[in-house]
C-alpha cells in the first residue's frame, strides 16, 4: 500500500498532467496520492475526474504555499481543499500574477547576465499553469547555457543567486489561516531544516496548523525520529511525499518515498471528522 501525499503537475510546475499523474499513480499500484501543486487548485478537478476508472486509488485535493521567514522560506501543504473557495482562488490568483512578475524580472537579470531566455517560452512550458524558476531553468538548460535544471539554480536562480528575485508570499500564519478557512488540513512540508521549528511550530499549530511533513526525500532515519517526536510533542499529524515534478536527473519518482499508510488514514479519518473529504 504505497502513499505519496506531496505531488506536483503542469498546474505549477510538474512535467506531467494532472492526469497523467493519476495514471501514473495507478499504475505503479499506488493507494493514496495528493495533488499539491504550487498556489494553484486548477488541476484537481482535473485528477477527481481521471481517477474515477481507478477505484483502488484515492486522491486527495491539495496544494502547496510557499511564505517567507527571516531566514528562508517555510511551505504550507493543504490537504483537502475546498478548490472552489472563492477567497482562496482569488488569492492563489495574485500569488501567481506575482509568480508571473518575478520570472520577468529573472529573465532580464539573465539578459544582463549574457544568458538570453525568451518570456514566450517560459510561458509555453508552464503551459498555463503556475509559472515557477523550474520553467526557467528548463528553457536555460535547451538553450545549453546550463547542463541540468540543477545548474540553472546554484549558478543563477537560486535564492543566493545572481538573477534571484523576490515575489510577494504569504506569511506561514496567513497560509495556514488561508488553507483552514478553506476548509483543508494546514501541514507543513519539508521542515527539517527550518531556523527555530519548534517555536514555529507552537506558533502555527495556534492558528491551525495540523501536521508536519516526516518523510521527504533524503531525511535518513535520524531526521524521521527527530520530526516525528516533535509531531508528537505538539500533538501534530505526520505526512509525506516524493516531491515529484516528473523531472529529469535525480529527482525522486512517485511513490519513491516510504510513506506509511497510516498517516494517510490519520488525514483522512480528521477530514471525516470536519466532514471536509472531497476524494475520488
Amino acid at each position: 500500500m504505497k502513499v505519496d501525499l506531496h505531488i506536483h503537475s503542469t498546474a505549477s510546475d510538474g512535467r506531467l498532467t494532472p492526469e497523467d499523474v493519476v495514471r501514473l499513480a495507478a499504475k505503479k499500484g499506488l493507494s493514496v496520492i495528493a495533488i499539491t501543486d504550487h498556489d494553484s487548485v486548477e488541476g484537481i478537478a482535473a485528477a477527481l475526474v481521471a481517477a474515477e476508472p481507478f477505484p483502488s486509488l484515492t486522491v486527495i485535493p491539495g496544494l502547496e504555499i510557499n511564505t517567507d521567514i527571516a531566514n528562508g522560506e517555510v511551505h504550507i501543504l493543504g490537504y483537502f481543499i475546498d478548490y472552489e473557495n472563492e477567497e482562496l482562488k482569488h488569492t492563489l490568483e495574485t500569488l501567481r500574477r506575482s509568480r508571473e512578475i518575478r520570472a520577468r524580472k529573472m529573465i532580464a537579470k539573465l539578459r544582463k547576465l549574457g544568458v538570453e531566455v525568451q518570456w514566450q517560452r517560459v510561458q509555453k512550458l508552464a503551459g498555463g499553469g503556475s509559472i515557477g524558476r523550474p520553467h526557467i531553468a528548463q528553457a536555460m538548460s535547451e538553450r545549453g547555457y546550463v547542463s541540468s535544471l540543477q545548474e540553472a539554480f546554484t549558478k543563477y536562480i537560486g535564492r543566493q543567486g545572481p538573477a534571484y528575485a523576490e515575489r510577494e508570499r504569504l506569511s506561514p500564519e496567513e497560509a495556514v489561516k488561508l488553507v483552514a478557512k478553506a476548509g483543508g488540513l494546514p501541514v507543513m512540508a519539508h521542515p527539517a531544516d527550518t531556523d527555530g521549528l519548534e517555536g514555529l511550530l507552537i506558533q502555527l499549530k495556534g492558528v491551525g496548523l495540523v501536521g508536519l511533513e516526516v518523510y521527504y526525500n533524503g531525511y535518513g532515519q535520524q531526521t524521521i525520529h527527530r520530526l516525528v517526536d516533535l509531531a508528537n510533542k505538539h500533538g501534530l499529524l505526520t505526512s509525506g511525499g516524493s516531491d515529484f515534478h516528473g523531472l529529469e536527473g535525480n529527482e525522486t519518482p512517485l511513490g519513491g518515498i516510504d510513506v506509511p499508510l497510516d498517516c494517510a488514514q490519520r488525514l483522512i479519518a480528521l477530514a471525516e471528522q470536519r466532514e471536509k473529504v472531497v476524494t475520488r
